[in-house]
């Protein structure tokens, strides 16, 4: 839609070029001037610039007096403005072309340096270490200490008991045996909740303690007994007697904590 052809122009014409062109449109009879919807239709003006021309034709001191016999008419500036239909728009019979997104490039590979060791992209399984070795070191050692533990329980009064009397009278034990199996096994297991790393930390700080003492204590008791036994003596001291003696019960209690220990999560 383009604006009418005035002055040789179709560009957008100054109220002052409109002026004339609309003081000579023609009106029905009776209207003195044309309506802001005409205006706007006419000449293919906004409706604000149709109502200041239409208030500049009404300043005219050239219009025609008002009849005052005739019935009021209403003021065209106050018919409000109705839009014009507009013509439905028909589908465009082209087919849309589908628009194919672009293809992503490939990933870029980095390029190290020549002299730069490429990681392997699959990780290397890591083999753990043998034990074996440990268990061929443990057998000379288990001869040694259960024997000195044994002997050293002979000179402190253990020896051979019958547990079960009036059940099985046949049945029966060498205390000493309680000595290694309960001091060294304590002092093993101890230090592995210690170096497991997967217990709480208050069990695994009594277990550190406890099986440094356990191991300690297991020297000292190797120790007092070659001496003893290197000294031709037969029954060993008071207190060493009275230490050897308390070592099950000590054990005893250490274990049960440990075990307490070891399945608490606070």
């Amino acid at each position: 839609m383009t604006a009418p052809t005035l002055n040789g122009t179709r560009y957008p014409q100054p109220i002052e070029d409109l002026l004339p062109a609309a003081r000579g449109l023609d009106l029905p009879e009776g209207q003195r001037f044309p309506s802001r919807n005409r205006l706007m239709r006419e000449f293919r003006i906004g409706a604000p610039k149709a109502g200041e021309l239409l208030a500049l034709l009404k300043a005219e001191p050239t219009a025609p007096p008002v009849d005052s016999t005739a019935p009021d008419a209403p003021d065209p500036a106050d018919v409000p403005t109705v839009p014009e239909p507009v013509p439905p728009v028909e589908p465009d019979p082209t087919p849309v072309p589908e628009i194919t997104p672009p293809e992503r490039d490939a990933e870029a590979t980095p390029v190290g340096r020549p002299d730069t060791p490429t990681p392997p992209l699959t990780p290397v399984p890591v083999r753990s270490a043998v034990v074996w070795p440990v268990v061929l070191l443990a057998l000379p050692a288990f001869v040694a200490i259960w024997s000195g533990w044994v002997g050293l329980g002979g000179l402190t009064g253990f020896g051979v008991v019958h547990p079960l009397p009036g059940i099985w009278d046949s049945f029966s034990i060498n205390s000493a045996i309680t000595l290694p199996i309960g001091v060294e096994t304590y002092g093993a297991y101890a230090l592995y909740v210690w170096l497991s790393g997967r217990v709480p930390d208050r069990a695994r700080r009594f277990a550190k303690w406890s099986a440094i003492a356990s191991l300690l204590v297991g020297a000292l008791g190797q120790v007092a007994y070659h001496l003893l036994e290197a000294a031709g003596v037969t029954a060993a001291p008071w207190w060493i007697t009275t230490a050897v003696a308390c070592l099950p019960v000590a054990v005893l209690g250490m274990g049960a904590a440990l075990a307490h220990l070891v399945r608490t999560h606070d």
